[in-house]
């Protein structure tokens, strides 16, 4: 069973935690969550699942930013969220969707106990401006039936930036992030 928008603000505080939280925000069944100012990119050619792949941080300008097809472009919600006894996804909006821009490309499930900003994986189908702050996906909420077990993970619990993968933690936990520092790109536009 699935929260709906007045059960969701009845929980706020205790079971569904969103800061900051937006009135406007809250829908039927769901909750808009928006996109930061900051996305990254990995600079490895070839992704290893293995080791720690470089990225590389982008600021998103004001006038927006266009994200490339054939790219994967990691970012995060503005709103950090916790969630207890309950189950949280996300999901792009329709109306994102319909430009062609995949908000998450597997995960847009959570675990029960999750705490932190959530990562998002966006892929464009076609050339696509993003914006910082735009309302960019929903969260919502399942019922869980049965004995609870909270998530709770080195890897993505308290996250408080853009996560990228850390699959090798699991794979080779001795692999480190080679010397790089991650640089902040800002792409202003220039004008007209």
């Amino acid at each position: 069973m699935i929260l709906s928008g007045d059960e969701i603000h009845t929980r706020l505080g205790t079971d569904v935690i969103i800061d900051p939280f937006d009135e406007q925000h809250l829908n039927p069944n769901s909750y808009n969550l928006t996109l930061h100012d900051e996305i990254l990119t990995y600079e490895e050619v070839v992704l290893d699942m293995r080791q720690p792949n470089r990225t590389r941080r982008i600021v998103i300008p004001e006038e927006g930013l266009v994200l490339s097809p054939n790219q994967l472009y990691l970012g995060r919600t503005v709103e950090r969220t916790e969630t207890h006894n309950l189950v949280p996804m996300i999901e792009g909006r329709s109306s994102v969707g319909r430009l062609g821009l995949f908000v998450h490309v597997t995960a847009g499930f959570g675990d029960v106990g999750f705490q932190g900003f959530w990562t998002l994986e966006m892929f464009a189908v076609q050339p696509v401006r993003i914006y910082p702050g735009v309302r960019i996906c929903q969260i919502f909420y399942h019922q869980i039936d049965g004995k609870i077990t909270e998530y709770v993970s080195d890897k993505y619990q308290n996250s408080q930036d853009i996560q990228p993968s850390l699959l090798y933690k699991e794979l080779n936990p001795s692999a480190e992030l080679r010397p790089d520092p991650q640089k902040k790109l800002d792409f202003r536009l220039a004008p007209r």
